[in-house]
């Protein structure tokens, strides 16, 4: 039976959530076909089989999962015959690490240059509820918040420091090749570069040569997307 994502989409088709991506990512990694559901953020309908609220989901036969680490170890538990996402328990271990600091930090100041760009790019269905729920949790304007890009650049750029100390030394947040680790990070640069001209490093920045790579993987899965080019 076909496997099914469902994964969020903006207008002009624009595929911008990150944890969409780290499946994304994970399932080519497996050499796993798929089918992609689109999904606005108000149409949770779709994915109420689920259980869960937000994307992506995941539905394989009988099973019906939702939150990307769930679904990286079902994926991993699972297809066992096929490449590994994790390389073992001390592997799944540092990824379960990284998707932490991914999800606390990375994403937290990652967000606030490009907030009012996610908003611009959303059908308009979906704008209201975008709005009214970022800026209650955020506690300002979206246009408040993205026009603090200069005064917030400082903090970006300590938060990508041990990722640039990193790929200064390696190929790979995971080594000499790609792995779960690796589509955790690259998710949320995916995720700018769908809705957003902002340029989060500079071209030259070891980091942006990461990305590069990223996107040539699996036949330029993630480069062949309705995206911007920085």
């Amino acid at each position: 039976m076909t496997i099914e994502l469902y994964e969020l989409v903006g207008v002009e088709d624009r595929r911008f959530s990150p944890y969409c991506w780290r499946i994304r990512m994970a399932l080519a990694h497996k050499g796993l076909e798929a089918d992609i559901v689109p999904c606005r953020f108000t149409e949770k309908d779709k994915i109420a089989f689920s259980g869960g609220q937000t994307v992506p989901a995941l539905r394989d036969g009988a099973t019906e999962l939702t939150e990307s680490w769930a679904i990286a170890c079902y994926l991993e538990d699972n297809y066992a015959d096929r490449p590994s996402l994790f390389g073992g328990d001390i592997g799944r271990a540092e990824a379960r690490f990284i998707n932490h600091w991914v999800d606390s930090t990375l994403h937290a100041t990652m967000i606030r240059p490009v907030l009012l760009d996610i908003h611009d790019h959303l059908d308009p269905v979906d704008q209201a509820y975008f709005r009214e729920t970022r800026e209650k949790r955020l506690g300002a304007t979206l246009e408040e918040i993205q026009g603090q890009r200069d005064q917030v650049r400082p903090a970006l750029n300590r938060s990508f420091r041990p990722l640039n100390a990193l790929l200064k030394e390696q190929d790979f947040v995971c080594g000499d090749a790609p792995a779960y680790g690796d589509y955790i990070v690259f998710g949320a640069f995916q995720w700018v570069r769908s809705i957003s001209p902002y340029a989060m490093v500079e071209s030259d920045d070891p980091i942006h040569a990461w990305r590069e790579r990223m996107l040539d993987l699996y036949d330029g899965l993630a480069r062949n997307v309705t995206a911007y080019p920085s």
